[in-house]
């Protein structure tokens, strides 16, 4: 099920064939780099299953897989998830190293944001970064998010920023 488009890419639901696709991004170190410690196979399987029970109850929770549209290399992930311990969902994002630095992340918040908004009632959605994780930052900087703070997500601390329903 395709959830939405942008202009180079196609965000959908993960199935349980993506698997190899799955484990490319969750096992990379670099790319887990600022978000979790990179997974085995058997770990990244697992963490897959369990991203699809999410989808079994209709609301918009989930990772979800990023694919070019033009030549169908996977991406990576596009996420609405909820705050540790809130009702408040939050939107994440992560590429496979080689999408880095080429407007994947930008273009994802730009378009994945107001998706959000059209499919919910939510005043306002938040988004977390590692406080060094400067590139992430300014991708929803960018994209009209401000920063709001730090808060323990789990046992990291991490930077809030937050964009309203306009």
């Amino acid at each position: 099920m395709i959830l939405f488009e942008t202009e180079r890419m196609i965000v959908r639901r993960f199935t349980p064939a993506d698997g190899d696709d799955f484990f490319a991004l969750n096992g990379n170190a670099d790319a887990m780099h600022f978000i979790r410690p990179a997974k085995n196979r058997a770990d990244s399987d697992a963490f897959l299953q369990d991203n699809l029970n999410l989808y079994l109850d209709g609301s918009m929770l989930g990772r979800f897989a990023v694919y070019h549209k033009t030549n169908g290399n996977f991406l990576g992930t596009f996420s609405f998830l909820y705050l540790s311990g809130e009702a408040n969902y939050h939107i994440g994002y992560a590429l496979v190293p080689e999408a880095w630095g080429q407007g994947y992340a930008t273009e994802l918040v730009k378009t994945g944001t107001p998706y959000f908004f059209a499919g919910t009632d939510h005043a306002r959605l938040f988004a977390i970064t590692h406080p060094d994780n400067k590139p992430s930052q300014q991708v929803l900087l960018k994209n009209g998010y401000r920063q709001e703070g730090q808060m323990t997500e789990g046992d990291k601390i991490v930077e809030i920023f937050i964009i309203d329903r306009s």
